[in-house]
């Protein structure tokens, strides 16, 4: 497998564990405890979508 499409894979991963925290927050009854996974969904979302961006442009994150 290439680079590109490792890091692919591991987007689509964090996508779809970002999913389940951000279900997981909905089903939290702990505002606390929702915030911290919501944040959490937040973040891996948004660290996909670098991943993504680089897989895009060629760009190699491990670089």
């Amino acid at each position: 497998m290439s680079v590109a499409g490792e890091s692919g894979g591991r987007a689509q991963q964090m996508r779809a564990k970002a999913e389940e925290l951000k279900e997981a927050a909905e089903r939290a009854t702990d505002p606390e405890q929702r915030q911290r996974l919501q944040d959490k969904a937040r973040r891996l979302r948004e660290q996909s979508e670098q991943e993504s961006g680089m897989q895009d442009r060629g760009m190699d994150p491990m670089v």
